[in-house]
């Protein structure tokens, strides 16, 4: 073999000794940010750890689990560096399944735990399809039925609604609440006949508590007003600095819960908060928001305590927390128990068991 040759051989072998040696260095693990804590208050921006996998706070969040829900958590891939892809269509019906905190781009299509298929219209960090419909749009991939129709209409009729509310304003009109329901059509419509009736009671008596009885639109003492901004945030206050007070059946207030019920519903309300006074329809949307994606300081959301069996005392835990619960104010939850017996009452139906917190 001639000398050029063996040079050549040794140079090749060089370079791949060499290529052997830098692969792993590029390929080395992401450290874990700081581990996630349910008692810290997180701002738009912070980084922790959850699962192995790093989290990025789209805003201000307190008790809402990385991966769940709310939303409000971006997967930044796992800590060994490796992002979370977004599943891929394979064609036909043989789509893979829809996982919760799961980034998914426009145009991706999942199989859902109901057995039907739904196609993102708008990049999102999984959120639920039968949730958030501004980010899903139920998808016929064979021709067929896909998606199983609802189970039936709200169960709450205009005259049972009027009969809940003889004082209300007129602000609060059952069109606007029918309109809303189209934001999240597992609201009310999941489960048997009596778990529906339950859970429209549910919403509606701790609406009637915060408003007095959908008589307020706004909150009434204005001294508060300027103490919703948290300048911390990235996006500030641009309605201005006593802009969001709290408005509609469950009062929505401060500027991230804003802009979080805005991102949710594809409105702006961060800079047009006065969208929840003048509409209606977008008035009660915050409040089936709050109710079907935001666990407050609870653990669940109220939507889940009603749907999945924890009763009614769950929802007020997850609307007041411990200013009612624990012996918080007794008086309160008991109030709204009232309200919740009643309304369960005049819809036909029992209210179930664990009505206090």
């Amino acid at each position: 073999m001639s000398v050029r040759r063996i040079l050549a051989l040794l140079s090749a072998v060089a370079a791949a000794i060499a290529l052997a040696v830098v692969l792993p260095s590029s390929a080395s693990a992401a450290g874990c940010a700081a581990a996630w804590n349910s008692g810290s208050v997180y701002t738009g921006g912070a980084t922790v750890s959850y699962n192995s996998h790093n989290w990025s706070a789209k805003w201000w969040t307190q008790n809402e689990t990385p991966g769940g829900a709310s939303g409000v958590w971006a997967d930044q891939g796992t800590c060994g560096g490796g992002g979370t892809p977004s599943p891929t269509p394979t064609g036909g019906c043989d789509y893979p399944a829809w996982v919760a905190g799961q980034n998914y781009t426009t145009g991706t299509v999942v199989r859902y735990t109901n057995g039907g298929y739904y196609r993102a219209t708008h990049d999102n960090p999984g959120y639920d399809p039968v949730i958030s419909t501004w980010y899903w749009e139920p998808y016929n991939c064979s021709g067929g039925q896909t998606t199983p129709p609802p189970t039936g209409g709200f169960p709450v009729s205009e005259a049972q609604f009027n009969q809940m509310f003889p004082n209300r304003n007129p602000f609060y009109t059952y069109g606007g609440l029918t309109a809303a329901l189209s934001a999240y059509p597992g609201f009310a419509a999941t489960g048997s006949d009596t778990v529906r009736k339950q859970e429209a009671a549910a919403f509606l008596a701790n609406v009637s508590h915060e408003t007095g009885g959908l008589v307020y639109v706004v909150e009434q003492n204005t001294a508060n007003y300027p103490h919703y901004c948290d300048t911390s945030q990235p996006y500030g206050c641009p309605a201005g600095g006593s802009a969001y007070y709290g408005r509609g059946p469950i009062q929505l207030s401060w500027n991230f819960n804003y802009k979080a019920a805005g991102d949710a519903l594809g409105i702006d309300l961060l800079h047009n908060p006065n969208l929840v006074q003048t509409d209606s329809a977008i008035a009660w949307k915050t409040g089936l928001w709050y109710w079907n994606t935001q666990s407050g300081p609870g653990t669940m959301t109220p939507h889940n305590a009603m749907v999945n069996g924890y009763g009614f005392g769950e929802t007020i835990r997850s609307i007041n927390g411990s200013i009612e619960c624990n012996g918080g104010n007794p008086a309160q939850v008991q109030s709204r128990i009232n309200a919740y017996q009643s309304f369960t009452q005049l819809l036909g139906t029992v209210p179930g068991a664990n009505l206090s917190c």
